[in-house]
């Protein structure tokens, strides 16, 4: 599907405020939230450490068109009964 807008790109930078073997959470300056990024997607020469300044282009979000897509929420609603059903065997299990 196309984009209706022109793409207006924005420099935006962060702090790294975690860091797994797979992924690095980013406070964005600015108080405009937090990202999580897979590891492949970060460009470094240095060792990752927490407090560390990172930049990147960001552009805007567009919503592509009304409808959702089925496959998604489906994959969504059995992932999230799954975790419903682990918390509660957990749970009987502590009993």
């Amino acid at each position: 599907m196309t984009m209706k807008y022109g793409d207006k790109i924005i420099y935006m930078e962060g702090v790294i405020v975690e860091i797994h073997d797979g992924c690095v959470g980013i406070d964005l300056k600015g108080r405009l939230g937090y990202l999580k990024i897979p590891m492949r997607m970060l460009i470094t020469d240095y060792p990752l450490v927490v407090g560390q300044e990172v930049g990147w282009n960001m552009s805007f979000v567009e919503q592509l068109g009304p409808d959702a897509n089925e496959k998604y929420v489906s994959n969504l609603q059995t992932y999230q009964r799954r975790q419903e059903e682990m918390k509660s065997h957990k749970k009987n299990d502590e009993v």
